[in-house]
């Protein structure tokens, strides 16, 4: 599926371009932003190179990656990044993951970010289960997490090795018909 875009109220996915480096830059470049994610801040030629690749990746066949900007729909501003990762070891599944601009957290975007997320995965493409992993002192994640329906579903130990030490992981996890149920009521 290319290009992919959804919208709520406040904010749309959309597809990365290359004039997205430096807006990506001011999430994966800061060490507020990269605190609890599992690399450490990005040079902007690293960001670079992921976003390019990001851009290759849309028009795969099959598509198996959905790196999407997060943005304002008033203004088109870049606050965040969102990944849908299709997940080769399990059937109709992928991994989440997510990140904003220190600014534009505590309004919300978390939440609407994993909801759009969530409603490309189930409503655009099919999936019947996404999974998410957050570092364990990431409360904030935490709560958008269980927020949006997802269940926590066990502890990865020693899961990412970053900053020069293992750390654990907490595992998320929403299938179809969970997703489905929620928004029902």
């Amino acid at each position: 599926m290319h290009p992919v875009r959804r919208d709520d109220a406040r904010l749309s996915l959309r597809e990365l371009t290359i004039d997205d480096v430096d807006p990506v830059l001011a999430i994966y470049g800061s060490p507020e932003a990269t605190e609890h994610l599992s690399f450490t801040p990005r040079s902007r030629e690293e960001v670079g190179g992921i976003v390019a690749r990001s851009i290759t990746s849309a028009t795969a066949k099959p598509r198996e990656e959905y790196a999407l900007a997060v943005v304002e729909r008033d203004g088109g501003e870049l606050v965040g990044f969102a990944r849908l990762a299709l997940d080769p070891h399990q059937q109709r599944a992928a991994t989440m993951g997510f990140a904003l601009r220190p600014d534009a957290w505590g309004v919300g975007y978390g939440r609407e970010t994993v909801q759009l997320a969530l409603s490309l995965a189930f409503d655009d493409l099919d999936l019947h289960r996404v999974w998410a992993a957050r570092a364990p002192l990431n409360t904030a994640s935490e709560k958008t997490l269980l927020t949006v329906g997802m269940t926590e579903e066990g502890r990865i130990r020693g899961h990412v090795y970053v900053r020069g030490a293992w750390r654990d992981s907490i595992v998320y996890g929403i299938l179809r018909e969970e997703w489905a149920h929620g928004r029902d009521s």
